[in-house]
């Protein structure tokens, strides 16, 4: 036996630079069969085959130690990226790889000056790929991966729903039947009718979104739940794979992942908010509070064409009803602009050039309906 066979801790450090090199080589290896071109392909094998170089010198090294290297696989995590490379191709692994190799560079310079070499040759043909930025986030490409991401209802895009379309439907219908020439107390009927048929059609759609919703969410981390339990160890390598994305090394991102999946529920806590983008207490907001908000905006939005109607009739309140809407309509344009930062004039104006269109289009309808019918 070798003396460098009791120096444990260079043996240790030559099987880590071997796995890592493995792991470079099969990544570097899915990739390139993800790959349609025929140039990045090329690339991909030709950065594949160093790697397959590399592990081969520390095969040797360990070899010349009467050490044996073990089995020629790939990792737990490199079996992950291997896996989103099959399925995201470059946009999400590439990133990874690129600063995997700007550390093997460095860990490199007091090993092997040549290999130091082609690691940094490989960072530059990897930032020639994507650049200096990073990709899409690991976190996001895994939960797609597994099991996709549910859309939900929330308040806010039911309160932009509810006054626009309470508007926008009411007053439509209002000017529908007034082009009809149908009596004023007739369209306050129809409007108030339109209002609560369309104020319950809205909350029971928030409702059925953000409930489904909830359920989904629920479903995803039961999934999760059972993957954490039977698959602990590549669940594990996720979590590192999300750290690792946001900018920690390597080695400080496996360290976290094994601490916090040390707890069944800690690890589905984290796995929830991290991968999947739930928090587990929230499961995506209330459905009462969707359907309720739902329901207020969107009668606050339909009571406008129809408030005229109560105290006027005729030409006057079609007048002022539509007024009061186009009213209303910039005015919700304009309320946009709050969270959009875009010209207050502009959005209203857009709001109000397709509500407009609306009002026309119906009371045309209703006008040619009304003469025909009359």
């Amino acid at each position: 036996m070798s003396d460098l066979a009791n120096d444990t801790a260079t043996i240790e450090r030559w099987k880590a630079t071997r796995q890592e090199e493995l792991d470079a080589e099969a990544i570097y290896r899915a990739l390139a069969e993800s790959e349609r071109t025929p140039e990045r392909r090329r690339l991909f094998e030709e950065l594949a085959d160093d790697e397959r170089r590399h592990a081969t010198h520390w095969e040797e090294r360990l070899r010349e130690a009467d050490v044996d290297p073990g089995p020629a696989r790939p990792g737990q995590r490199a079996r992950v990226l291997c896996k989103l490379a099959g399925d995201f191709g470059d946009t999400v692994v590439v990133p990874i790889m690129r600063d995997r190799e700007a550390l093997s560079t460095e860990a490199y310079l007091d090993e092997s000056r040549a290999f130091a070499d082609d690691e940094e040759r490989h960072e530059r043909a990897l930032v020639a790929l994507v650049g200096d930025t990073r990709g899409e986030p690991i976190g996001r490409a895994l939960a797609r991966l597994q099991r996709g991401r549910a859309a939900g209802g929330n308040a806010l895009r039911a309160a932009v729903l509810g006054v626009n379309d309470g508007l926008v439907s009411n007053a439509a219908l209002v000017m529908g039947v007034a082009g009809a020439g149908i009596a004023s107390k007739d369209i306050l009927v129809t409007g108030v009718a339109g209002l609560i048929a369309g104020a319950g059609s809205m909350a029971m759609g928030e409702w059925i979104s953000v409930q489904s919703s909830r359920e989904l969410h629920a479903r995803e981390l039961q999934i999760e739940e059972q993957h954490i339990a039977a698959s602990a160890e590549e669940e594990q390598a996720e979590l590192a794979l999300v750290y690792e994305q946001k900018g920690l090394h390597p080695r400080e991102a496996r360290q976290i992942a094994e601490r916090l999946s040390a707890d069944p529920t800690t690890a589905l806590d984290i796995h929830a908010r991290e991968e999947l983008g739930i928090d587990p207490e929230e499961l995506g907001g209330s459905p009462w509070v969707a359907a309720g908000t739902s329901f207020v905006l969107f009668v606050l939005g339909a009571i406008l064409p129809i408030l005229p109607f109560v105290f006027l009739s005729g030409h006057v309140a079609v007048g002022v009803a539509l007024a009061v809407s186009a009213l209303g309509l910039f005015g919700i344009g304009a309320a946009i602009t709050l969270l959009t930062g875009r010209s207050v004039l502009l959005s209203g104006s857009r709001q109000l050039a397709f509500g407009a269109a609306a009002f026309l289009v119906t009371y045309g309808v209703g006008a040619l309906f009304g003469a025909v019918v009359g």
